[in-house]
């Protein structure tokens, strides 16, 4: 009885207004970021921690944490004022005829992104479980496409209660790694080594998760206000970053000799050695790149849906699937590179088509529109 208490409980609040104002939005950016952005741990070495210790640290917080709060806060207000909740309509609205540039940028970064994490299951699967590698990577793509067939609601909705599951996890992984490394972490951080590059480094990671906004959009039609979305936009920055800076610090534990590895969070768990806590955390990372996979896959299923709505025809639930599949299919031909050289190489070039495409005339032309059409309602 009690469990069934908690349960309607937790519904009751996962439907509540505050829920899907100020926590929604974060818990799918950070879902979709996650595994493309921190998940294996690869993306930290690639853009934190080889700047040093400390300069990884300073990198994630005064850099991308401060980037996002602002960017994101900025795209949900832009959002709620021309209410635009697919990426074409946003970037028809901000960019107008040039606005093809981020859906190149996106479709560019989605493959990149749905290759890394297709990467990432089959060597996690491989080497965890002995399962083989194509394996592992057919099968984490297919439930992508099951996942974006199924549509918005239950995408919302699995992404909700993953995340709840991800951080139960996440809460035992670092508990476990601190309690084992916190002398040795502690250690290493005192060293203070901070390594130039750290700031350009921080900036590069925070504009290619930056593109992950497009998955977001269909999360913000409950925000009414100026400061709802300021607020919800900050908070999506906290509740994406502070995971990833946990995960840092345990992952960090195997510095300097962590920097050479490809999954540096199946390294650091078998360092901590529970057999059990490893078993889980790789099925909860699955999980993961399920999410991020399908958040990317949806946001492009949204926006031709919305050109559809435009020719009075309907996206149906085959096309969902079909053009999920395809993108799939395209995926796992593309996760033979590897995971490093798709890490290194595939985001820090995509970087700056997001800070052309997005940041730069979202904070000038955007605010200037946001500011002229609050004073035309006034």
């Amino acid at each position: 009885m009690s469990n069934g208490g908690k349960s309607h409980g937790l519904s009751w609040f996962l439907d509540s207004k505050f829920y899907r104002i100020y926590l929604l939005p974060g818990f799918v950016f950070q879902s979709v970021v996650i595994a493309g952005g921190y998940g294996t741990g690869r993306e930290l070495i690639e853009y934190f921690l080889q700047y040093g210790p400390l300069g990884g640290i300073l990198g994630m917080f005064l850099v991308t944490a401060v980037i996002w709060a602002v960017v994101l806060a900025a795209s949900y207000e832009f959002a709620r004022v021309f209410k635009v909740y697919d990426y074409r309509s946003f970037f028809k609205k901000l960019l107008g005829p040039a606005w093809p540039i981020f859906e190149v940028c996106y479709i560019l970064l989605l493959f990149i992104v749905l290759a890394v994490v297709g990467a990432a299951a089959g060597a996690i699967l491989r080497d965890t479980f002995g399962i083989p590698y194509i394996v592992g990577v057919s099968v984490m793509l297919l439930g992508v496409a099951f996942l974006a067939y199924l549509g918005s609601e239950a995408i919302a909705a699995y992404m909700s209660w993953w995340s709840f599951v991800l951080y139960a996890v996440y809460a035992a992984f670092v508990i476990f790694g601190l309690s084992k490394f916190g002398p040795q972490i502690s250690q290493i951080i005192a060293t203070g080594d901070v390594r130039p590059g750290w700031v350009l480094s921080g900036f590069k990671y925070a504009l290619y998760n930056l593109g992950c906004i497009a998955a977001v959009l269909f999360t913000l039609k409950d925000i009414e206000t100026r400061g709802q979305a300021i607020v919800s936009g900050i908070l999506s920055s906290l509740i994406t970053i502070i995971p990833g800076f946990l995960f840092y610090l345990v992952v960090l534990s195997g510095y300097p000799e962590v920097l050479k590895v490809e999954v540096p969070a199946y390294y650091a768990l078998t360092q901590i050695g529970s057999f059990l806590l490893l078993a889980a955390y790789e099925v909860v990372l699955f999980g993961t790149l399920i999410e991020t996979g399908t958040g990317f896959i949806h946001a492009v299923n949204e926006r031709l849906a919305g050109y559809f709505k435009e020719k009075d025809k309907v996206l149906t639930l085959a096309h969902r699937g079909f053009i999920a599949l395809g993108m799939v299919l395209l995926s796992i031909a593309m996760s033979r590179f590897g995971l490093i050289g798709l890490i290194a190489k595939g985001y820090g070039t995509i970087s700056w088509g997001f800070f052309v495409a997005h940041v730069l005339p979202l904070l000038t032309i955007g605010l200037v529109m946001i500011a002229r059409a609050g004073g035309q309602k006034a």
